[in-house]
C-alpha cells in the first residue's frame, strides 16, 4: 500500500511539474522576455524536473530499487524549496511542499516498501 502511495504521488507531482512547465512554456511564447536565455532555462529545468519525476515514478512502480534513492532525494529538494518560499511570504504554498516532501520520503523508507523492493 505504502508503495502505491508513493507511486501515485511521484507520478502526481510530475503532472504538477508539467503544468507549470507548461505554464511557462506558455509564458515564454506569449510574453515580452528581458532575458529569454534566462527564461528558456528555468523552463527547461522545470521540463526536466517532470521528465525525471515520471521516470522516477515508473521505474519505483517497476520495483526497480536503484530508483528509491534518487525519488528519496527529489522529495527532500522539496525541503529548501518550501523553506524559501516561507521566507518570501508563500507559506501558504511552502509548509504544503515540505509536508509532502516529508510524507512521501517516509512512504519511501517505510518497511512495506522496503519488503516490496525486496532490501530486507
Amino acid at each position: 500500500m505504502t508503495l502505491r502511495w508513493a507511486v501515485r504521488s511521484l507520478a502526481g507531482e510530475a503532472v504538477a511539474v508539467g503544468l507549470v512547465a507548461g505554464y511557462l512554456a506558455y509564458q515564454d511564447l506569449t510574453s515580452t522576455a528581458t532575458d529569454l536565455a534566462s527564461a528558456l532555462i528555468v523552463t527547461g529545468f522545470a521540463v526536466g524536473g517532470a521528465v525525471l519525476l515520471a521516470v522516477l515514478a515508473r521505474a519505483v512502480a517497476r520495483r526497480r530499487s536503484a530508483a528509491r534513492a534518487p525519488a528519496i532525494v527529489a522529495q527532500l529538494m522539496l525541503l529548501p524549496v518550501g523553506y524559501y518560499m516561507i521566507v518570501g511570504g508563500l507559506a501558504w504554498l511552502g509548509v504544503p511542499l515540505i509536508a509532502l516532501g516529508l510524507v512521501v520520503t517516509a512512504l519511501l523508507v517505510a518497511p512495506p516498501t522496503t519488503r516490496a523492493f525486496g532490501l530486507e
